[in-house]
């Protein structure tokens, strides 16, 4: 106690080094070491919790680097808690994150970062930190019940969030075509026409959207969502824009939400119109427990379209499964299964979709964040078609089956105004009994995404 005592007494005093609070030099000449970087730290980390921040502020600056171990995350964490008491969440955040990039983790630090983005509005990123803290295997039961309030909280104060990505995506098959020749034979022979050939284009594509919350009461919301999407290519016959909007009422309880919405949505393709669609929706999420979430989407739209409608028009029935799994503080697991209907005006263009991805991500040292997701679905089609299968005319009702692998590969340590320059990879590859429809694709996508 005395050592600690007179070691609390002479900190302030002017020109002291790290060396002469942490040892004495004794008459025969040598050093003896009075206090351990360790028990600086045991000391500092009490008068935090105490609210001495100044104190501890002044133990930790003059604190020596000490390497990049444990006492050196240890040292920044207890930098970036005085922070964090002071209102100073900015200089908090950069702190924690920067923790995280080199020690993705450590649960105690995600459950201080959604803190500060809580301090900061920054709902769906306090959201997404309390997913992976719940997955650390040390948290007393006291703290995960804490975790579980907060992300309440937050379901009762987002009122705003704004998402918004851009980037450029080179494709080498942007109209999904096949290429090569049909034949037909005939009593002159073969009779062959050349099939459109796939076309290799670059596209930049721009996704903004946002939505607000009208407070109603304690566990009723009025929200309102808005978006465009587009993706502009070279070629620009394959230009695409997407505007949709939506808006109903929200309940939210200690464990999950319900959203009941009116939506619609215009789209252009190839700069002329393509399709309106009207419809409604109903979104549940619900926590199963601390590490999972699941959610169900239902949704009934209908759809006019600009050019043969008297074939296409009709109306699309889906609902969608989605789960989000917290394996450990830095490592997901998402999955999602789907059915979809869609009901044109001619049963050639109506067909039942079922559809089913998982994913993995993870949040690795040095920055490094990486997310991989493999997919497929069907399209599985009502009326016959004719088609050229074997040289011959003949009646086929198409059968589709696309397999999709993508790759997203991002760092933090380049964050740019909270966007991460981010590299998505994918490969299609669709399977038909109508060897027309058959297609590879691959995609190289830079974007700049959001950083959570």
């Amino acid at each position: 106690m005395k050592k600690i005592i007179l070691f609390l007494c002479v900190l302030f005093l002017p020109g002291v080094t790290w060396a002469d609070l942490t040892s004495v030099k004794k008459q025969d000449g040598t050093t003896e070491v009075t206090m351990t970087t360790l028990d600086a730290l045991h000391i500092a980390g009490a008068m935090v919790d105490n609210g001495e921040l100044d104190q501890a502020e002044q133990i930790l600056t003059k604190m020596p680097s000490l390497g990049g171990g444990p006492l050196e995350i240890e040292r920044w964490f207890l930098l970036g808690r005085i922070a964090s008491m002071r209102g100073d969440f900015d200089v908090a955040i950069q702190i924690f994150r920067t923790i995280l990039d080199a020690q993705p983790e450590l649960a105690r630090i995600r459950f201080e970062l959604a803190i500060c983005y809580m301090k900061t509005s920054q709902w769906g990123r306090a959201d997404y930190q309390l997913r992976l803290a719940m997955a650390g295997k040390d948290l007393p039961d006291n703290v995960r019940q804490v975790m579980n309030y907060y992300r309440y909280i937050i379901r009762q104060n987002k009122n705003w969030n704004v998402w918004f990505n851009f980037g450029a995506a080179p494709d080498n098959n942007v109209n999904n075509a096949t290429g090569g020749q049909e034949c037909v034979m005939t009593i002159f022979g073969p009779l062959c026409r050349n099939l459109i050939e796939p076309e290799s284009a670059v596209g930049f594509n721009l996704s903004l959207g946002g939505d607000y919350e009208f407070k109603l009461s304690d566990n009723w919301r009025w929200k309102s969502q808005a978006g465009v999407y587009s993706n502009i290519y070279n070629l620009h016959d394959y230009d695409d824009l997407y505007l949709y909007g939506a808006s109903g009422p929200r309940y939210i309880w200690s464990r999950g939400d319900v959203w009941a919405s009116a939506m619609m949505s215009r789209r252009w393709y190839g700069w002329e119109e393509y399709n309106w669609s009207a419809g409604a929706q109903l979104d549940i999420n619900y926590d199963i427990t601390n590490k999972l979430s699941a959610g169900i989407n239902f949704q009934f739209l209908s759809n006019w379209y600009d050019y043969y409608s008297e074939y296409l028009d009709g109306e699309t029935y889906s609902v969608f499964v989605d789960a989000f799994y917290s394996i450990t503080p830095n490592i997901y697991a998402t999955a999602r299964a789907g059915l979809s209907r869609e009901a044109a005006a001619s049963s050639t263009y109506s067909y039942w979709m079922p559809s089913a991805s998982v994913g993995i991500g993870a949040e690795l040292p040095y920055g490094f964040n990486i997310f991989a997701s493999p997919s497929i679905y069907w399209q599985l089609y009502d009326g016959d078609q004719w088609s050229v299968q074997n040289g011959t005319f003949t009646q086929v009702t198409e059968r589709d089956f696309t397999q999709r692998y993508q790759l997203s590969v991002s760092n933090n340590k380049f964050d740019i105004w909270g966007f991460v320059p981010t590299v998505i990879f994918s490969y299609s590859r669709r399977d038909s009994n109508m060897w027309q429809r058959e297609y590879d694709r691959w995609a190289v996508e830079f974007t700049m995404a959001q950083r959570f």
